[in-house]
């Protein structure tokens, strides 16, 4: 067994084919072909079932493949390692955040980040919470900036700050009179929510108690695939809805006929935080995209020290 029969071992798993497993390992399909079946024969099980339609991983296969990245992920450390010692920040950072961040933090942090580090080249990727979970775990990315505060993941993170909740209405409606909105208030109004698999769905459930009570109003099975597109139905009437703090930059806020109040009530906010695999070595990347993101944060949000 050798590091490039693992590596065929993973092409295999992620493409489901041998054809363009081979293609992305730079090898012919009889070579590929048969170091796997070397590699089969050598550990004495099954890794995979082949059909002339299909590939399919065996499970002795998914356990096998787990302790291949991780062994990948080690030789990649031992590159990261030494080049650390000349450069720690240097060449490709893979980074995730979700959907209802990634649009607003993102033009804060990209120009101070390449001013202060120019030698470090930013990859990016906007996707769900779990998505980003389960490409964290696969080693498809190296961190990622997540609404949460204690995900049931083994990964190690850096609290970055604590985003208030605004609640965002139309002009026309009964809150716009009131100087302030109260919990009752929040309990009782006509919430809408983004779809299912956003972790903000999930917090403005929390913050409004809903789980605790049975959702309002005519539109109350309204969900919206994005932020963008919630605020556009908050816009036309629909309802109201509960707006993270740095999306009140957006160019939404100027002539939509949205009226965005500050909420002056406690846990009204969620936690945003940097996660990444313990293994990862290049943790003076992240430290420095931490400190470049706290230093450039309006003072809409709460900073972790």
């Amino acid at each position: 067994m050798n590091l490039r029969d693992l590596e065929y071992l993973i092409a295999v798993a992620e493409t489901q084919n041998f054809r363009q497993a081979a293609q992305r390992c730079f090898v012919s399909q009889p070579t590929l072909s048969g170091q796997i079946k070397k590699l089969e024969d050598e550990l004495g099980i099954t890794l995979f079932e082949r059909t002339n339609r299909s590939v399919e991983i065996t499970p002795a296969g998914y356990s096998v493949l787990e302790h291949a990245r991780l062994i990948m992920e080690q030789k990649d450390a031992i590159k990261l390692l030494a080049q650390s010692f000349q450069d720690p920040i240097a060449g490709p950072l893979n980074l995730g955040a979700i959907p209802t961040i990634s649009p607003y933090l993102m033009p804060l942090i990209l120009k101070p980040l390449q001013q202060a580090y120019p030698q470090m080249r930013l990859v990016l990727a906007e996707e769900q919470t779990d998505i980003l979970l389960q490409r964290l775990h696969d080693h498809e990315i190296d961190a990622a900036i997540l609404a949460t505060e204690h995900p049931e993941t083994d990964f190690v993170n850096i609290p970055l700050y604590r985003e208030p909740f605004w609640l965002a209405h139309p002009q026309k409606h009964p809150f716009y009179t009131q100087e302030e909105i109260t919990q009752d208030d929040l309990d009782n109004t006509e919430l809408l929510l983004l779809a299912e698999g956003h972790c903000l769905a999930q917090q403005a459930l929390e913050v409004c108690h809903m789980e605790e009570r049975q959702q309002q109003g005519e539109w109350a099975n309204l969900r919206a695939s994005s932020l963008e597109t919630l605020l556009q139905l908050v816009a036309a009437g629909y309802g109201t809805t509960l707006v993270p703090a740095l999306a009140l930059s957006g160019s939404w806020t100027t002539g939509s006929g949205i009226i965005t109040r500050e909420l002056n009530l406690p846990n009204t906010w969620r936690q945003v935080s940097l996660f990444y695999r313990p293994t990862f070595p290049r943790t003076q990347a992240l430290q420095a995209i931490s400190q470049t993101l706290k230093a450039n944060l309006p003072n809409t949000v709460i900073i972790n020290e």
